[in-house]
């Protein structure tokens, strides 16, 4: 009936809202584990931009750093794309009715976990980072061949190949754009992922110490992970009335 299809409409708006908000949030709260992940990678980085000839330093410094984030959160995008377009596919292959419930169930437990990372209650999502170690040694000697960066469009391969980068948070989220069984609402949570982690990865100095002491405060990591966890309850709530 069309009061049903209405009623199924807006439970799938709520998990991808709840998705999106979820994957923004452990972008930003995530600092700290970018800063100690990436933060290596940012200094060298920024050590390597070629002095500008004219015109104001920062500004300089900044189109080589935007560039670089531009590649990596484009990486994060595509393989949001990827992996969700992947789990539609075979949802058409197989007509499981429960496929893609099922992944959603799977997908609130993790975003459970994330958020028990980011409280510093649980820490264990983090080993699930060895998962990528065989295609990280693959493409490590590319990014190496791409140092030292001479211009903004080869910041952005960089970065591209840096956002493969074996990442625990990373994978986690992406296992809520292969529940959303979309390509392009995959896309979209992972391209939230992204943005969320670009004040940490962007600033420098003094600001990132600032940032990175805030995220680190109890009552903020506590908060924002009973955030996560309440999202993951309310995504595991919604699939499994859906799987009733």
């Amino acid at each position: 009936s069309s009061a049903r299809k209405r009623h199924a409409a807006v439970i799938e708006y709520a998990v991808i809202e709840y998705n999106v908000t979820g994957a923004f949030l452990v972008g930003l709260m995530g600092a700290a584990h970018c800063f100690g992940m990436c933060g290596g990678l940012v200094g060298a980085f920024s050590a390597q931009i070629p002095n500008g000839k004219t015109g104001n330093l920062l500004a300089h410094q900044l189109k080589y750093l935007l560039s670089y984030n531009l590649g990596r959160i484009l990486s994060y995008t595509l393989a949001g794309a990827l992996v969700g377009a992947s789990a539609a596919g075979l949802g058409h292959l197989f007509e499981l009715d429960t496929y893609l419930i099922v992944l959603r169930i799977f997908a609130g437990l993790m975003m459970i976990a994330t958020g028990l990372y980011i409280a510093k209650i649980w820490v264990g999502i983090v080993q699930i980072e060895r998962v990528g170690q065989w295609l990280w040694q693959y493409l490590k000697p590319i990014a190496q061949r791409l140092v030292p960066i001479q211009n903004p469009s080869q910041a952005v391969m960089a970065g591209f190949i840096w956002g493969w980068l074996p990442c625990g948070l990373v994978y986690s989220t992406l296992t809520w754009s292969v529940a959303s069984g979309s390509a392009s609402q995959g896309a979209l949570i992972m391209l939230a992922f992204g943005l969320g982690t670009l004040p940490a990865l962007l600033s420098a100095g003094v600001a990132a110490k600032r940032l990175a002491a805030w995220v680190q405060k109890r009552t903020v990591r506590l908060l924002s992970g009973l955030l996560l966890i309440a999202f993951g309850g309310q995504t595991l709530y919604i699939a499994l009335a859906q799987l009733n």
